[in-house]
């Protein structure tokens, strides 16, 4: 009981204060800019929370339906660049041809700004899902590819020399050693790009697909300020999504590497 008060004061009050400041002080705002300052259109720019929140509650079934559809194309191209950044990573800490080859080829890629590359795309496959999952795929490789080969490197020399002493295999090395090093980084660069694939998935959404949640952002956004509420609604949905995929790569990292010392105690125990 001790311990999970603890935790209480530690996490969860802090986390719960901040939300009501935020509450306050965002319908103080959204009140003051429409009854003091009388600003046109007041609402669209910044809109009552509670009257966000009733949209929810009319609309849910709705913005849950197109939500999944997000959620799901945004994770299957988050799954395909991820295999594909980690692959990556594994073939160039093996070779180092193989980074010479392909390290400026994977940065370059990154130049291209997704806001023009989303519609480049999905004029050529001319399906929303499978530019949906490229676009995601697209986004989450490089974070994830960059981080796990510094996890690769990072092996203590020590540890590296022992396995050699040992006459370990090279397939060995990696297995026992260095990608079990490399988990913290994998999972800083998932993390990176967890949330970075929802908004490329919603992005091209905007181009005209038929389901998801960046169709209803549009739709509502076209009706102006009679459905600003439910515009409202598709935003937060689209950061909850954000945050969600994020908060599912934080506990597959704590079930996956839990010897970090973040997820330990004071006393060092896990």
């Amino acid at each position: 009981m001790g311990a999970q008060a603890s935790l209480f004061r530690a996490r969860v009050l802090p986390a719960l204060v901040w939300v009501l400041v935020i509450i306050v002080v965002w319908e103080t705002a959204s009140w003051f800019l429409l009854n003091v300052l009388e600003t046109p259109l007041a609402q669209s720019k910044l809109p009552y929370l509670h009257r966000v929140i009733e949209a929810f509650g009319q609309y849910g079934s709705t913005l849950l339906k197109e939500g999944g559809v997000t959620f799901a194309n945004a994770g299957l191209g988050f799954l395909l660049g991820g295999a594909t950044g980690a692959l990556l990573a594994v073939l160039m800490s093996v070779s180092k041809r193989m980074e010479q080859l392909t390290f400026p080829y994977a940065v370059a890629s990154q130049m291209i700004p997704i806001l023009g590359l989303a519609p480049i795309l999905y004029g050529i496959v001319r399906d929303e899902q499978v530019a949906r999952v490229l676009i995601a795929g697209y986004i989450t490789f490089f974070p994830v590819s960059l981080n796990m080969l510094r996890g690769l490197r990072s092996v203590n020399p020590s540890a590296l020399e022992l396995m050699y002493s040992y006459a370990a295999k090279p397939w060995q090395i990696y297995w026992k050693l260095r990608l079990p090093a490399s988990l913290p980084g994998l999972f800083s660069g998932l993390k990176i790009a967890a949330p970075m694939a929802v908004t490329g998935a919603i992005l091209v959404e905007l181009m005209g697909a038929q389901h998801g949640v960046g169709v209803l952002m549009l739709r509502n956004l076209y009706y102006g300020p009679s459905h600003v509420y439910m515009f409202w609604a598709t935003v937060f949905v689209g950061a909850i999504l954000g945050l969600a995929s994020y908060l599912v790569i934080s506990l597959l990292e704590r079930l996956a590497a839990p010897w970090q010392p973040e997820f330990r105690t004071k006393g060092g125990d896990r």
